[in-house]
């Protein structure tokens, strides 16, 4: 059985992004479209309606882009049980209340279980000095955090 990846919308911003000026940022979007083209067929992937809604957001030509690139990836509900974690993640000052859709992603992969969450998100989702925190409240809840990553940590072996 493949493991089961949550797509957050950074990582298919980056994807669909023209290529950057910044060396660092074009790096990252070269090992996204490596993944994409060498690893997602090692994973089933997700997204949730969050992303969509992110995804549509911005410059029409990009969100459209985006959002054809989203087309065939299954549809995570966000459920109640979603929206109450992510509510935790931020009581417990793990996330700053600004970064509640970034809680809810996390969220949504948590309570469906999932094994990975792929993100370019390194302020809010992929940082190591809030993990700890949110893997606690996660705990706390009956959920296991699954394992947040960016593609640089996802490319195998």
């Amino acid at each position: 059985m493949k493991p089961k990846l949550y797509i957050e919308t950074s990582f298919v911003s980056y994807l669909t992004a023209r290529p950057s000026r910044d060396l660092i940022v074009a790096a990252q979007q070269q090992v996204t479209r490596e993944w994409w083209e060498n690893r997602r067929s090692q994973f089933e992937t997700y997204i949730s309606q969050l992303v969509i809604q992110e995804a549509k957001d911005g410059n029409e030509e990009a969100a459209a882009k985006r959002l054809k690139t989203l087309e065939n990836i299954p549809l995570l509900d966000l459920r109640v049980e979603a929206l109450d974690l992510a509510e935790k993640f931020v009581q417990s000052k793990a996330l700053p209340r600004k970064a509640s859709e970034d809680a809810l992603h996390i969220a949504v992969a948590a309570i469906y279980g999932l094994d990975y969450l792929l993100t370019w998100n390194c302020k809010h989702i992929a940082n190591a000095e809030i993990q700890k925190e949110i893997a606690r409240v996660s705990f706390e809840e009956g959920y296991e955090l699954p394992i947040i990553c960016t593609p640089y940590e996802l490319m195998g072996g």
